[in-house]
């Protein structure tokens, strides 16, 4: 049985391993806090898309409080080094972080890599992420009520763009389905968490906060599913 093997890099798209020196043998890393770091970048380099902090704990064999610590801390360096100016980012989220392109380079990405600009979202649509963004966990006919027309196809239509997601049923007559936003609404918007939403002024002069805190979950209810 082979205990190690020559390793220098990992293809994750043909899982080619190149050759090179490295071991499979078990190491604590909770006092390696500069392997870790490395650790994490490697595997949101190779992702691409946002990563469990649950799964990169796991993928370590730290805690997931140690985790959170040394992203976090990590993400303060890697995106305000002055050392070095990076055109990518690490992006925080409640349950998950990705390393991507800074906004700014967008423009040349697209060139780049022949990239054609995705379409906007319609008023209908930003209307409808703001009013579940600012109250959510709410119904359809809330947002309808809010809106004064029907939103059922803006709603399905964030949903499917994964702007939105369901989270359970309102324990009422007739069970409605509840809404909410997701990460990947964070993500696109530039947000770290609901609660840098802007603060917003209604026509009657009323100023609505955003949500305290992180992204807001709750755990699904199996039976309202089946």
């Amino acid at each position: 049985m082979i205990e190690s093997e020559n390793i220098v890099g990992y293809d994750v798209d043909t899982e080619v391993v190149i050759s090179g020196c490295a071991t499979e043998s078990p190491e604590d890393l909770s006092k390696d806090i500069k392997k870790c770091e490395r650790i994490i970048e490697s595997v949101l380099f190779a992702a691409g898309h946002p990563v469990e902090y649950t799964r990169l704990a796991d993928s370590m064999g730290i805690s997931l409080r140690l985790c959170h610590k040394i992203v976090s801390d990590y993400a303060e360096k890697y995106n305000n080094c002055s050392e070095i100016s990076r055109g990518i980012m690490m992006a925080l989220f409640p349950d998950s972080c990705q390393i991507c392109t800074r906004e700014e380079y967008g423009s040349y990405i697209r060139t780049a890599l022949g990239i054609r600009r995705g379409g906007n979202l319609s008023n209908s649509s930003l209307e409808v992420l703001a009013i579940v963004a600012y109250n959510q966990p709410v119904t359809r006919a809330f947002v309808d009520t809010v809106r004064g027309v029907d939103s059922s196809y803006a709603m399905t239509s964030m949903c499917d763009k994964k702007l939105l997601e369901t989270c359970g049923r309102l324990d009422v007559p007739g069970r409605p389905m509840l809404y909410r936003t997701t990460d990947n609404f964070l993500r696109v918007f530039g947000l770290s968490s609901l609660s840098e939403l802007p603060a917003i002024t209604t026509d009657d002069g009323t100023t609505v906060l955003p949500p305290e805190g992180e992204q807001i979950h709750m755990e699904i209810d199996e039976k309202s599913e089946s």
